[in-house]
């Protein structure tokens, strides 16, 4: 899986979480392992100008979807197997992502990993123009996001006490030698 990220944005954020979250969200869901996804994060006139630009709405917003190959189910029947694609663009906005971030009471990280899975989604077809949409776009996005948390935190201590037992046996071998 190809995911390349360019932060345009001025603001210094996790480019390696940005690629966690958004490489476990294309596994959990099923896509080829070779799909290749683009992300880039962009200052607030950038943000607001594709906002105009694409959906016709004023100012800027948190997060923006391109969707690249046309996935469909088993494709056509004349087609060739289905392989890697590219997915598409996900753009966010750190700066626009991080006002949001406050008034929720979380970082702007979690922010940010919200927002990926939210574009992720996008990508692979969801959507929350209707009430049923939202309901279920939503509740799938909220999954995954509590998902790849608690991967990361169960990584986070697998690593700690990987560390642990690696100072314990450095320890062991003075029992070693008289």
């Amino acid at each position: 899986m190809s995911i390349e990220v360019s932060n345009e944005s001025g603001i210094d954020v996790s480019e390696n979480e940005l690629i966690s979250v958004a490489r476990f969200v294309i596994a959990k869901m099923d896509v080829n392992p070779g799909a290749e996804l683009s992300m880039v994060l962009l200052d607030t006139p950038a943000m607001a100008d594709l906002h105009v630009r694409w959906m016709d709405l004023p100012g800027p917003t948190d997060v923006m979807s391109f969707p690249m190959d046309e996935l469909e189910p088993g494709g056509r029947p004349d087609s060739p197997e289905p392989g890697p694609s590219m997915l598409g663009d996900i753009v966010l906005c750190p700066e626009f992502a991080a006002k949001q971030a406050e008034t929720a009471g979380h970082s702007l990280g979690h922010e940010l990993a919200l927002l990926t899975v939210h574009g992720v989604l996008h990508l692979l077809g969801y959507d929350h123009a209707e009430p049923n949409e939202e309901k279920e776009m939503f509740a799938l996005q909220r999954e995954l996001l509590e998902e790849w948390v608690a991967d990361q935190v169960a990584s986070y201590h697998q690593d700690r006490q990987s560390e642990k037992d690696r100072r314990l046996l450095d320890k062991s071998q003075f029992f070693d030698h008289p």
